[in-house]
């Protein structure tokens, strides 16, 4: 449970900074507080995709994955954080990402920021 909780704080963390750092990734409210609730929702949302989807499409294009020398999974990051402001739309929660290219740098951003906070988080490990 303590580690769901820091790969969550970890995932928001991340997603707060592709959002700081490109203006194709939209993230709206009326307060801080609300900002803070959907980023929160958003790397549930963000978590629950990584974990269901992202396994079953990475062994789909394993072929892809071995001929690019597993360049190819920025391209499955960048789908994953499509499919995420997908369901956040669907949920009505006032997150966006615009465009496939953005999806891409915003995928690597958050990766790079979430594998450094998960390295700074305690996890219980």
């Amino acid at each position: 449970m303590k580690n769901f909780v820091v790969k969550t704080i970890a995932n928001a963390g991340a997603l707060a900074v592709a959002v700081w750092l490109l203006d194709k990734i939209t993230l709206t409210g009326d307060s801080t507080g609300k900002k803070v609730g959907t980023l929160v929702l958003v790397a549930l949302i963000f978590g629950v995709v990584n974990f269901l989807v992202k396994p079953i499409v990475k062994l789909l294009s394993l072929p892809l994955l071995i001929l690019t020398l597993g360049l190819f999974t920025l391209i499955v990051n960048a789908l994953m954080l499509l499919l995420t402001s997908w369901f956040a739309d669907k949920l009505d929660l006032s997150f966006h990402v615009e465009g496939f290219w953005t999806a891409v740098v915003g995928g690597l951003i958050i990766s790079i920021v979430s594998w450094a906070l998960n390295l700074a988080l305690p996890d219980g490990d």
